[in-house]
């Protein structure tokens, strides 16, 4: 069913409320605060059907309305006015991020303690995803006489390395095969690293096949192992100041749910958006998290999403203001990626 604008002005009035007050809200209020030009108790019959149109619930028979997970969507989607952000706010983001490099681990770990800060929720974030990234240098180093060091180092400046076995060879030779492989493989994405890719290495590279047999599905291999992100979070403490967790259960069953690493990964990849993605309440597909809301946002290197930073908390969040907070962080991130030489 189709709102008018009067009902549509009315639970915009009163989500607006719910969201500053985290008090019910009642007919009386909303006349008395917003100037809306009708009496209360037609906005008391207005409520009520938006209660029946499932827009808003009540908690109690004595008590006001407040928003469903409908009701946030219909605000997110078409009522909500998104927060200019102030300059100070912007200057306080770039001085946090830029000036605290510059591991990429440091400076995706800098922007999740921004956002808590900012917005304060609790933020998670994910570590760039290095099989979306390119190659950058990859250089092999003499251990032991058996053993040899690989490091890769992608464009995103993420650095991994890997130690394995190998029959008894010169460093001088581990030089020249770094920069053969160095030639060949430098800007492709781990996900180019193909069969084709590699049948054609070990054709180009004749000189030194029988290593390069031994070299190329290890290297492969441990690519495909190294690429699980981290999770960060920071201002899980946040959550006290909110008056949704004064019940300390629901406190402690929030905490718990934060401590589940693969959980909030898999709530930070539940979106595949490469822009701001809001999922309010039980629109999230995991049971533990169907009572809050989560937004998140990606960061991307030359255009390729490689990366997502994330707030967490009760569905009566200050949605306007925390979109363009996380717009603004994950530009500043993907710029300071951009121009980073390692």
């Amino acid at each position: 069913m189709k709102l008018v604008d009067r009902k549509l002005k009315i639970l915009q009035a009163i989500i607006d409320d719910f969201i500053t007050t985290a008090q019910p809200v009642g007919s009386r209020t909303i006349a008395k605060k917003y100037n809306l030009g009708i009496s209360s108790a037609t906005i008391r019959n207005e409520m009520s059907d938006l209660e029946e149109m499932g827009y808003l619930v009540q908690p109690h028979t004595s008590s006001g309305r407040i928003p469903s997970d409908l009701g946030y969507r219909l605000y997110v989607d078409n009522l909500m006015k998104q927060q200019e952000l102030a300059n100070r706010q912007k200057q306080l983001i770039q001085k946090l991020l830029i000036n605290k490099i510059f591991e990429i681990e440091d400076l995706v770990q800098q922007s999740s303690k921004v956002l808590s800060k900012i917005t304060n929720l609790t933020s998670l974030s994910l570590s760039p995803q290095f099989k979306k990234s390119k190659l950058k240098n990859i250089k092999l180093v003499q251990v032991d006489n058996d053993k040899v060091l690989l490091i890769l180092v992608s464009s995103s400046g993420i650095v991994k390395n890997v130690i394995f076995r190998i029959s008894e060879i010169s460093q001088s030779i581990l030089n020249k095969i770094s920069n053969l492989l160095q030639a060949k493989l430098k800007g492709l994405t781990i996900e180019d690293l193909n069969d084709e890719v590699i049948n054609n290495l070990k054709n180009e590279i004749y000189e030194y096949s029988t290593t390069i047999e031994a070299l190329l599905p290890i290297l492969r291999n441990t690519l495909c192992e190294i690429d699980d992100s981290e999770i960060y979070l920071d201002g899980i403490t946040n959550i006290f100041n909110l008056p949704e967790f004064t019940d300390i259960n629901r406190a402690k069953q929030f905490l718990s749910t934060l401590e589940k690493k693969e959980l909030m990964y898999e709530v930070l990849k539940d979106s595949d958006q490469d822009d701001v993605c809001i999922k309010i309440g039980r629109e999230n597909k995991l049971d533990e998290i169907k009572d809050y809301s989560v937004i998140t946002a990606t960061y991307k290197l030359n255009g390729r999403v490689i990366g997502k930073i994330g707030v967490i908390g009760p569905t009566r969040m200050n949605y306007s203001n925390i979109v363009p907070v996380m717009r603004y962080i994950t530009d500043t991130l993907s710029e300071i990626l951009k121009n980073i030489n390692l």
